[in-house]
């Protein structure tokens, strides 16, 4: 039988892409192996959003290269973003690739391998149509109790910086009756907690019903009753509607939790990166979620050195960070991408100059993180226990709905000898760092 090896790269979005994958290989009886030097195919899901992603993306197809010499491995692929960018460029920079399978055609990876295998070498791309349904074979590689549900694929918005709309299209919502059915079917097999994802997930629907249909697909999953959390992440400002923010209020397996990229908040800076968005909006959405959700927890990301961007814009980005009061920020310096309308534009900011911006914005915070989770010290939560620390057996860690898989901190547990992955604790917060909470459990 054949064996088939995975690494997955990038975001979650990519993640549901591999294990689309994943569930097509096995339904066509290639089995799944961890150990790349047992696997005849070996599959590398690539990220191309910026030059670090790329730079781990090349490494790592070098790195499963090896196992045509060290393993068993007579077929290696390129999936995902990096693939559909580049397609046979790919081939011919990295000679011990023997096929790439772009972000549209994860469909025809049995197409990929049987060609390999018989010694050819293909390219196949551009059809970035594609969207995967509840029916389409998946194996989830997260942990039992937790996982993502992609409900749109591509993006209508064309950011200055980004280079995703050229690998994965325009915006195209699944329908909320799939979603449901796929929710269904992975909650009855255990999953607790529901991550609901896109590239923008507030512009769900907008396509299939005419107008932003979130609120309504929400509505619909607190109605499964074995549903325990659902998590909305990468949503917008511009999008992000009264009803939505009501129906988060209001419904308990909503998590009060919102991931919402700003990228910045100057006006000047947010027209340059053709942001849809104002300063005066982001902070009228911010006000009303805080408002109607007192205890909501909010990401942002935010880029900094974006071309042409002054001293004094990045200081009015500071202040704002400082005045608002994030739970949690990631910070990017400006990644500079061909094909991009940022990429020729004038006033490139220098490399120190980014670098320097990048600390100071993490630094600072760093310390409103840590200061915001001391004041949840003697506060009770919910906690989904993901696992237990390999040092200390009486410890255990997890999230409450403040905290989104992957990208958060961790809440561990002291004094829990008994708590199973999978189950959902109450937890005292004892203590209260930058990043992690301590905490026992009542």
């Amino acid at each position: 039988m054949l064996r088939a090896g995975f690494v997955s790269l990038g975001c979650s979005k990519n993640r549901v892409d591999t294990e689309v994958m994943l569930g097509i290989l096995d339904k066509n009886n290639i089995k799944i192996t961890a150990e790349p030097s047992e696997a005849d195919i070996l599959i590398v899901n690539t990220c191309s959003f910026i030059e670090s992603a790329r730079s781990e993306s090349v490494t790592t197809i070098l790195d499963m290269a090896e196992y045509k010499n060290t393993g068993k491995c007579r077929s290696l692929i390129i999936a995902g973003c990096l693939g559909e960018r580049y397609g046979k460029t790919l081939l011919d920079e990295i000679p011990e690739a023997d096929a790439v399978v772009g972000t549209g055609a994860w469909s025809r990876i049995i197409e990929a391998v049987n060609a390999t295998l018989a010694g050819k070498r293909v390219v196949l791309t551009g059809n970035v149509d594609t969207i995967y349904k509840q029916d389409t074979p998946r194996i989830i590689t997260t942990p039992s109790f937790s996982t993502y549900v992609k409900i749109a694929e591509g993006c209508n918005h064309r950011c200055a910086f980004c280079s995703i709309p050229l690998v994965r299209g325009n915006y195209r919502s699944r329908t909320i009756e799939d979603v449901k059915e796929e929710v269904k079917h992975l909650v009855q097999k255990g999953v607790k907690e529901i991550n609901l994802v896109a590239q923008d997930t507030t512009n769900y629907g907008s396509d299939l019903y005419g107008h932003e249909s979130l609120a309504a697909l929400l509505r619909e999953l607190v109605k499964i009753k074995e549903l325990t959390w659902v998590r909305v992440q990468y949503t917008y400002p511009h999008s992000f509607t009264d009803e939505l923010i009501e129906v988060m209020a209001s419904e308990e397996k909503i998590c009060s939790y919102a991931d919402i990229p700003l990228q910045h908040a100057h006006n000047a800076v947010l027209k340059n990166m053709r942001r849809s968005d104002t300063t005066e909006y982001i902070e009228e959405v911010i006000g009303k979620l805080r408002m109607r959700i007192p205890d909501i927890s909010l990401r942002t990301t935010f880029i900094v050195g974006f071309p042409g961007e002054t001293d004094s814009q990045y200081h009015f980005l500071r202040d704002f960070v400082e005045k608002y009061r994030f739970d949690k920020v990631g910070v990017f310096t400006y990644s500079r991408e061909e094909n991009t309308p940022a990429y020729d534009m004038a006033n490139q900011v220098p490399e120190d100059i980014m670098q320097e911006r990048y600390h100071d914005l993490m630094s600072v915070q760093s310390r409103i993180s840590e200061e915001i989770n001391k004041d949840l010290e003697g506060k009770i939560f919910d906690v989904l226990i993901e696992g237990r620390d390999t040092e200390q057996d009486s410890v255990t860690y997890g999230r409450s709905y403040r905290e989104a898989p992957d990208v958060d901190g961790q809440i561990y547990v002291e004094n829990d000898k008994d708590s199973k992955p999978g189950d959902i604790i109450k937890v005292k917060i004892m203590q209260g760092f930058a990043y992690d909470l301590v905490g026992q459990k009542i």
